[in-house]
């Protein structure tokens, strides 16, 4: 070893695909003395900065936990506000589309949600469709479980009408039921808010992911806070049950 010289930096590894527990907008607010409401718009914006540094960094997949089958416990006025949000958030999205060149897909049942926020949806998945950036997922009134029902009377529906037999189950089919088929695992799944659980986010597919936590609240999560995340991502020995 020659004394003097620094050892080359190894090139970081961006994972292939991000998913994030988008939580702590509520308690953002609180501390400030705001309603919810002004958490969650401070939040919406947080994500529309981490999804462009997402697409600057090179992602090719970025899932966010945006409205669970749970939160529609919450009062009515504060699910209002988060639809409006939403709502205002893809229209704005596909306006902006050619520019920012993001694609977009929906995690969920979207059947609960306005016929309006339905279309925007819809558009918003159909007209992204050619772009090649980064793909960004949304789940939206999702929750793994639910999603796993789903999947498994998908697959007792194709048995009773004779399309395959109880013993052609597999994990592959058994994951091309699920709504993130054809979309890769994702390899690390970070939790802001500084709460320590999955919260029935993506269940199936989370099985060998990395799980990231922080503190740190959702409003104030920005690049920083993901290339943190990153780098502790990059620090791990990922063995998939195998030996060290």
């Amino acid at each position: 070893m020659l004394f003097g010289k620094k050892k080359p930096k190894e090139p970081r590894h961006i994972p292939t695909h991000i998913a994030i527990v988008m939580d702590g907008n509520g308690r953002w607010a609180k501390k400030r003395g705001l309603p919810r409401q002004a958490g969650h718009k401070v939040g919406a914006e947080a994500f529309r900065t981490i999804a462009n540094y997402a697409k600057s960094i090179g992602l090719k997949y970025l899932t966010v936990y945006a409205f669970s089958t749970e939160n529609w416990k919450r009062s009515e006025e504060e699910v209002s506000a988060i639809m409006e949000l939403l709502e205002k958030y893809l229209r704005e999205a596909i306006r902006d589309m050619d520019k920012n060149q993001v694609r977009f897909y929906f995690f969920g049942d979207l059947s609960r949600l306005s016929p309006e926020l339905q279309e925007e949806a819809k558009t918003a998945m159909e007209r992204s469709k050619k772009y090649a950036g980064v793909q960004v997922n949304f789940c939206l009134n999702y929750g793994g479980r639910a999603e796993m029902v789903r999947a498994a009377r998908q697959f007792a529906r194709d048995c009773l009408e004779g399309k395959c037999k109880p013993e052609d189950l597999t994990e592959e089919r058994f994951s091309d039921l699920m709504y993130s088929a054809g979309v890769p695992d994702p390899e690390l799944v970070i939790r802001p808010g500084g709460e320590m659980r999955t919260s029935n986010f993506l269940l199936w597919q989370s099985a060998y992911a990395e799980y990231y936590f922080t503190d740190v609240l959702w409003p104030q999560f920005g690049p920083k806070e993901l290339d943190e995340a990153i780098d502790a991502y990059n620090k791990r020995n990922r063995r998939f049950g195998g030996a060290k």
